[in-house]
């Protein structure tokens, strides 16, 4: 979701006085039930999960300590990745526990509002869209799917072709200019010339190597988005909406290789064989041979809360 609601900001932070606290929205729904929210810890344990009635709609909400999490201080805490993994799962759990019995529409994570009115009054603006968006999320979930290519197996060390004839060449060629004769160990001036022949030939053929390497990565490449499109198109053949996502770069892919797609489908609860048929038969498919296909899910629609094809 890009639009982020009651989030704090400069003179609208919660209060941080000792005992103060502030109303954390985890979700929007409609008809959610009570009994799924005990014993649930959320963002702040041994305060409830409930449910806050705004217009015909619930926020899934619960109060929070305001000192630990007023703007700055909850910045800094969302700095550290350990921190930021356990909020985030906190808020998931909050969210996939609702979206279990009714249409729930997540909210971002550290949604917050300085008490529940505050927070009626703020949601109360958006009801019409977030009407328009549960009504085209209930009864589908989120299924996410990824396409890398596959890492080239790493090539030895090419001995075939060194510096060494370069300088050869390099001394020979200088030699000559100067009128001296050129002599080899052997001590043949005619065997000198052989080995620059030698040399520049190796060099060619080096040449050759590398340009033979560049083009066959291109290909490659070119190969890898084809599947890539191909994945798409199996997928949106089967969801009622898609979304094209950023691609990671290799620093968070590590191993895996090149991100050539990340995309997330939105697809009606119990299709599952389906989107498994639809992944198996991709992965059969000879023109996604180069490519490894990852999938995730069913997941609440998080990424078709603000849209989506």
């Amino acid at each position: 979701m890009t639009q982020t609601v009651g989030e704090p900001g400069p003179g609208t932070g919660a209060r941080t006085g000792a005992g103060c606290t502030a109303t954390y929205v985890f979700a929007v729904c409609r008809g959610g039930d009570p009994a799924t929210l005990t014993g649930l810890p959320g963002q702040a344990a041994g305060n409830p999960v409930r449910l806050l009635p705004f217009g015909s709609l619930q926020a899934v909400v619960q109060d929070v300590p305001a000192a630990e999490f007023g703007e700055e201080i909850l910045r800094e805490r969302l700095t550290d990745r350990a921190e930021l993994e356990r909020c985030a799962r906190a808020h998931h759990a909050v969210i996939a526990a609702v979206a279990g019995s009714a249409p729930t529409l997540p909210l971002p994570l550290a949604t917050l509002y300085l008490g529940d009115e505050r927070a009626r009054a703020a949601l109360r603006e958006d009801e019409r869209r977030f009407l328009a968006v549960l009504e085209r999320i209930a009864g589908r979930v989120e299924w996410g799917v990824k396409v890398y290519a596959r890492r080239e197996a790493p090539e030895g060390p090419d001995r075939s072709a060194t510096v060494a004839p370069t300088r050869t060449l390099t001394r020979t060629a200088a030699r000559t200019a100067a009128g001296t004769p050129v002599r080899t160990p052997s001590g043949s001036a005619a065997a000198g010339a052989g080995a620059a022949g030698s040399g520049a030939h190796s060099g060619r053929a080096y040449l050759e190597r590398v340009r033979g390497a560049r083009q066959e990565r291109e290909r490659r490449q070119q190969a890898g988005l084809v599947a890539a499109e191909t994945v798409d198109r199996a997928l949106r053949g089967i969801a009622v909406a898609s979304r094209r996502l950023r691609t990671h770069d290799t620093t968070l892919t590590g191993e895996r290789g090149v991100q050539l797609l990340n995309a997330a489908y939105l697809v009606a609860e119990g299709h599952e064989r389906e989107v498994a048929a639809a992944v198996a038969e991709v992965r059969g498919d000879p023109a996604c041979q180069g490519v490894e296909v990852e999938v995730t899910g069913p997941w609440v629609p998080y990424s078709f809360v603000d849209g989506g094809e």
